[in-house]
């Protein structure tokens, strides 16, 4: 997360939120959902919205049918930094991940992921 940050200026919990964000259809997702799952108090995650709207990473859109919902939507701006920030991620546990454990082990930790992606319910 370091390397992210220092290369991409993105700390670990905009990193967070902005992986979640651009995996999501129109790069939206309600507000409230997204504080949950990136595990933040509603204060917190509003902070961390306020930083991401005057980078011009995300901005505010009102529910058209519910005015109660509010989403955080990605700029094309966020999209682009999410996209770099990933392939920085990407690079790093290629580096200090992949590469150290070898073919075989990597393989292997693989395999384990997906097993415990699948036993948790997620695709």
């Amino acid at each position: 997360m370091r390397e992210i940050d220092e290369r991409v200026g993105l700390a670990p919990g905009a990193f967070d939120i902005l992986l979640r964000l651009v995996r999501s259809p129109d790069h939206r997702m309600p507000m409230t959902r997204l504080a949950r799952e990136a595990a933040l108090s509603s204060g917190g995650f509003t902070k961390v919205a306020d930083r991401l709207c005057r980078a011009d990473l995300i901005h505010r859109q009102r529910c058209d049918v519910d005015r109660r919902v509010t989403y955080a939507v990605l700029t094309e701006h966020g999209v682009g930094v999410a996209d770099q920030a990933r392939q920085v991620c990407a690079e790093v546990l290629r580096r200090r991940v992949l590469e150290p454990l070898g073919t075989g082990a990597s393989q292997e930790l693989a395999e384990a992921m997906r097993t415990l992606r699948t036993a948790n319910g997620e695709s």
